[in-house]
Formats: C-alpha cells, sequence, structure tokens
C-alpha cells in the first residue's frame, strides 16, 4: 500500500480538491483505495456520496487505536473508494497527540490493519503546522504540496511546509525517512504569460532543494473542478474532452498525467482510463 500525505502549512491551496480527484481517478483505474480525513474541516468526509456509513471516524482510530474496519470504513458511491471521516468537531486529537508517547507515530502504527486491504491511502490534511500534520507526513512514502502560481506562495511554503520536513529529519535516528515532498503546481489561469513565468521561476527556486521535486504536471484553474465537485463526482467523469478553443487540457488529462507521474508502477492501469481511450470510446458510441 503506497501512502501520500496532500500537506501545506497554508490553506486554500486545494489539498481537499487534489486528495479527492486523485482518490477517485485511482478508483476508477481499478486501485483499491482509501481516503483518510485528518482536516478538523471535514471537506474530504463529504466530497462524494457516501453509499454506507460507519459508527466511528478518524478520532475513534487515533484516540483509541480502534482497528476494526467495519467501526471505521465508509463505502462511498463510487467504487473502490472509501473513507475514514473527519468526526474531531472539538480539535481534541492535536492535544491529545501531543502528549501521547507514540503522538506523532501513532498513525504510522495503525497502517499495518489497512494494508492488505487498499493500494493507496490517501491522507487529507489541515492547512496549518499540527501534530496531526506532522503524524501524517511521518506515515507517508509521498508527501504532495499543492502550491498556487504566486510568489507569495512560494516564500510561505518555504518558511511553513519546507521547514516542517526540514525539523523532522531527527525521526532518521529512528530509521524513519521523512517522504520526499512533490510540489504541484495548482490552480494555474489557463492562459497567463505571468502565470508561466512564475512556473518557470517556482521550479528554479526549488531544483536546488534536496528531497524535493516539482512535478512536470501542473493542474490548471478551470470550472470543471468546482463542477465536479458540485455534482459529488470526481472531476474527470465531468470532463474527459478539453472544451473546443481552450489551451488548458481536460481534467481527465490532468488526474491521467498527475496519477501517472506519482505512481508509475500503476500506468497500465491508469491507461485503461486514460484520455486517448476515453476520446477513441466517445468516437465509436458517436458512431
Amino acid at each position: 500500500m503506497r501512502v501520500v500525505s496532500v500537506v501545506s502549512t497554508k490553506g486554500g491551496v486545494g489539498k481537499t480538491t487534489t486528495a479527492a480527484n486523485l482518490g477517485g481517478f485511482s478508483a476508477d483505474a481499478g486501485l483499491r483505495v482509501l481516503l483518510l480525513d485528518l482536516d478538523v474541516q471535514p471537506t474530504l468526509s463529504s466530497y462524494f456520496e457516501l453509499g454506507e456509513r460507519a459508527p466511528a471516524g478518524v478520532y475513534e482510530l487515533l484516540a483509541y487505536n480502534e482497528q476494526r474496519l467495519d467501526q471505521l470504513i465508509c463505502r462511498t458511491a463510487i467504487q473502490n473508494l472509501d473513507v475514514v471521516l473527519s468526526n474531531d468537531e472539538q480539535g481534541q486529537l492535536n492535544t491529545l497527540l501531543l502528549h501521547a508517547p507514540d503522538g506523532r507515530l501513532r498513525l504510522r502504527n495503525l497502517l499495518p490493519e489497512f494494508r492488505p486491504h487498499y493500494d493507496l491511502l490517501i491522507i487529507d490534511t489541515q492547512g496549518a503546522r499540527s501534530v496531526l500534520l506532522e503524524m501524517a507526513i511521518l506515515a507517508s512514502d509521498i508527501a504532495l504540496s499543492p502550491v498556487t502560481p504566486e510568489i507569495l506562495a512560494a516564500r510561505e511554503l518555504r518558511r511553513g511546509t519546507l521547514k516542517l520536513l526540514r525539523d523532522l529529519s531527527p525521526y532518521r535516528h529512528l530509521g524513519i525517512e521523512p517522504p520526499p515532498l512533490h510540489l504541484l503546481i495548482n490552480r494555474v489561469p489557463p492562459v497567463s504569460a505571468n502565470a508561466r513565468l512564475i512556473k518557470q521561476t517556482l521550479r528554479l527556486v526549488f531544483k536546488a532543494e534536496a528531497g524535493v521535486h516539482v512535478l512536470e504536471t501542473s493542474i490548471p484553474a478551470i470550472e470543471a473542478y468546482p463542477r465536479a465537485a458540485t455534482q459529488l463526482l470526481p472531476v474527470h467523469r465531468v470532463e474527459y474532452k478539453r472544451p473546443v478553443g481552450r489551451q488548458a487540457p481536460a481534467a481527465l488529462e490532468s488526474m491521467f498525467a498527475l496519477a501517472c507521474e506519482l505512481f508509475p508502477q500503476w500506468r497500465e492501469q491508469f491507461e485503461q482510463i486514460s484520455p486517448i481511450r476515453t476520446s477513441t470510446r466517445s468516437q465509436r458510441s458517436e458512431r
């Protein structure tokens, strides 16, 4: 099971949208996907329609070490896509984990219970530094951080998220290697010379940072993403073809490229819903 935490110490950069759509795309490709909502504002928990709701959630998992999957796992209306809901309404988990001997390692220690049942675990986190955020990173194979194409956002990323990862480096003495950080340039205006320049600048700024990789894939700012969220669907189902006259790629193209770049070992499965295959099926149906 691969574990990806979607992280940023800055709010409003698109973490939940990224987690939901990456999970939905991977599930449609046939992977067994679990979403874990660690945000105290539980947007991911309500992103997809639930077919089956579990009585417990993140609070029971982390506060009481609940490991019975039938108590934790909600089934969504998307086949192969499950979710553990955020239910820490009072925000107590951060305090609890701060004072627990295994606080920052608790999720990592609980993962073996999920591994036989899922191929991919995607963790959504809150946009502020916290014990929960540090715990999510230390449990992950990959940390994925959306960043908007603005110089101020890049500065905040350096001050916040990159510093956080550096502060976790002492865990190497326990044999725990902090995950590599993959930067996803998000919400890129479809036509903007300034945005293109900032994208190039961001790649140069972080090129020399050890353990930091700027993804080739970027996500355009198109209305398909909020439209898909309104319809409770992953975005690749809503926009699988690029509208005529628009330069920005279709949402399906972007999600396919992102999934392949993060998980090249599953490319063959992703190709089952690739833009080329989908376009071919569409042409056949139109005939």
